[in-house]
């Protein structure tokens, strides 16, 4: 099958012959120019209208100060930004998506992370980042008194990706150095302006008017487990199991908790009702568990085991024990909580070797079949208490006596750094769905799933961070999904309430969509141009504030040395964004 990528190169390679040949034939009007797949749209019209929004000069120079503090800001930040990305694709590179090269690219359907359902939303953010962007160093022209030449669009073949305004190079090399900072900066601080508006619509009355449905949100149904094979598939929304209502996770783990059957009607919102046959199937595991990821438990010492339940109780009675699976392996391991023996701990101090990994299965003679019930036995101790504690280390059982430590904001008392959760370093699932984290996610920008009148728990700050990271937060922040607005299945999970309700949830999600993506790429479009290096205008800001700064110092060449500081950043900065985009693969 031919890939999304494949078939965008090969349109760009048409789409340059055809522009070739129609300019040979000289059919091109003047105004529009071709380099390669890139057309520039050239246009003296808009001139007038700059003229008239720049009058307020004092104003605008003002506004452009500002702007021009806020880019140094973020050059500095986009500087050190890359020059991190870029150690650490050298000293740590891990491939991933997020450096695929393709996801350089904001091409929805290539990247990975830019969805095709959303390309109108996107495609809309990026005209008006454009838009204020050009329009700004155009604005800015005119208040400083800089002609245009001329003004227009670039595409790549027919898809708008910039714009453009072109100052008449004398008169900008004649203007002073805080004119020619003002006017490149006028771009970005444009891009930081629209986005803040807005993210301020979304965080505020659009974001106020979503909810969560009631329900489980299923984003997908493990392979092969319980709820994959009774048909359960990701956009579904759960309701009820056995006639009981769970309106969220926190419900339906309670629920099957209480609820022992072997097989439950689970409720869809679509009104439908299935049937879901539970087996525990391991979800997680260490790499030295004695089961992998997939595996389906079926019986523990020949008892049979349905539930998550069934295997807790299986595992209470017995200390080791042979664990059958659905291919037909038997498994003998010891049963309990899986921990490793960190250093200076106190079950290091007590004997244990450091960094082994050990499988504590009695605390004081009470039974520790997993990291939940040994965190229960932990609880009834205190920081000083001496105790009995048997494990498993490499297979061989172990007696040590050990002096619990204390650790900042935990009142009882603590044998090492930390324990897996699960059995012997293994995780199960009796029901198999992933849950969707719709509600994280519409409290990131702005709402709250509970209780839309609370408080919110996040600052500005935060949620204009988080904003960034949401499209490949997936990846980014471990959630296993990445938020691309209410679209796809994403769309299933959630409803319209308050005096928005009346225009209905379609034209909701939209304007939702609209308002998230223009506030993400113009923050993205604002940043990029930050980057100190040429042709972006942080390298046109790099070079006039060099220029400024060498001016006042006591030097014999001081367009040398301004050329020097200028290329040593720009080079610097070329060669680390190309190894945050290839370095990764080509050290790992």
């Amino acid at each position: 099958m031919v890939s999304t990528l494949t078939w965008v190169l090969a349109g760009l390679v048409a789409y340059t012959l055809l522009a070739m040949a129609l300019k040979a034939r000289g059919v091109v009007p003047d105004f529009v120019r071709f380099s390669g797949p890139i057309t520039t749209i050239h246009t003296q019209r808009g001139k007038i209208l700059l003229d008239k929004l720049a009058r307020p000069k004092r104003f605008w120079r003002a506004w452009g100060n500002l702007g021009v503090g806020i880019a140094l800001v973020v050059m500095a930040g986009s500087f050190l930004l890359v020059i991190f990305g870029a150690y650490q694709a050298i000293v740590d590179p891990q491939p991933s998506a997020l450096n695929e090269p393709r996801n350089a690219l904001a091409i929805p359907g290539v990247n990975d992370f830019l969805p095709l359902s959303v390309a109108p939303e996107i495609l809309l953010g990026l005209l008006l980042g454009l838009v204020v962007h050009e329009g700004g160093h155009g604005l800015f022209c005119r208040v400083e008194d800089i002609d245009i030449e001329s003004m227009g669009l670039a595409l790549i073949a027919v898809i708008p990706v910039g714009a453009f305004v072109e100052p008449d190079e004398d008169e900008l090399l004649r203007s002073d150095r805080g004119s020619q900072i003002r006017m490149y900066a006028a771009g970005v601080t444009n891009n930081f302006a629209l986005s803040l508006v807005a993210l301020l619509l979304l965080f505020g009355p659009i974001a106020g008017s979503l909810a969560v449905v009631d329900g489980v949100p299923v984003g997908d149904s493990l392979p092969g487990s319980a709820a994959d094979e009774a048909g359960i598939d990701s956009g579904d929304v759960i309701t009820a199991i056995d006639g009981q209502s769970v309106s969220n996770s926190r419900e339906l783990q309670a629920v099957l908790a209480e609820n022992d059957r072997r097989s439950v009607a689970v409720s869809l919102d679509d009104g439908s009702t299935t049937t879901v046959e539970r087996a525990p199937i391991v979800v997680g595991a260490v790499q030295s568990a004695p089961l992998g990821v997939g595996t389906t438990i079926t019986a523990v010492n020949g008892t049979e085991v349905y539930t998550r339940g069934d295997l807790d109780r299986a595992a209470r009675n017995h200390t080791v024990a042979a664990i059958q699976t659905e291919d037909g392996e038997t498994v003998t391991t010891p049963l309990g909580a899986y921990g490793r023996v960190s250093a200076g701990s106190p079950l290091e101090a007590a004997g244990a070797p450091a960094n082994a990994s050990i499988i504590v299965t009695s605390l004081d003679g009470q039974r520790t079949q997993s990291a939940s019930a040994l965190g229960e036995a932990l609880s009834q101790t205190s920081p000083g208490d001496e105790v009995t504690v048997v494990g498993y280390v490499d297979g061989q059982r172990r007696e040590y006596t050990v002096t619990l430590a204390e650790r900042d904001g935990v009142d009882s008392g603590v044998l090492t750094s930390s324990f897996r959760a699960g059995i012997s370093g293994f995780e199960v699932n009796d029901f198999g769905i992933d849950q969707y984290p719709a509600a994280t996610f519409l409290e990131f920008i702005g709402g709250d799933p509970e209780n839309p009148n609370a408080e919110r728990g996040f600052s500005f700050v935060q949620r204009v961070f988080a904003i960034l990271l949401l499209p490949f937060i997936g990846v980014a922040g471990g959630f296993g999904y990445n938020f691309a607005g209410f679209t796809g299945i994403a769309a299933n999970f959630y409803t319209v309430q308050g005096p928005l309700a009346a225009l209905g949830t379609t034209p909701v999600f939209l304007l939702a969509n609209a308002l998230f993506w223009t506030g993400w790429i113009n923050l993205v479009i604002g940043q990029f141009n930050c980057v100190p290096t040429f042709p972006l205008d942080g390298g046109h800001i790099l070079r006039a504030t060099t220029e400024s700064v060498v001016s006042r110092l006591p030097v014999p060449d001081r367009r040398r040395a301004t050329t020097a500081v200028t290329v040593a950043v720009t080079v610097s900065m070329i060669a680390g964004l190309v190894l945050m985009v290839f370095g990764p693969r080509f050290f790992a």
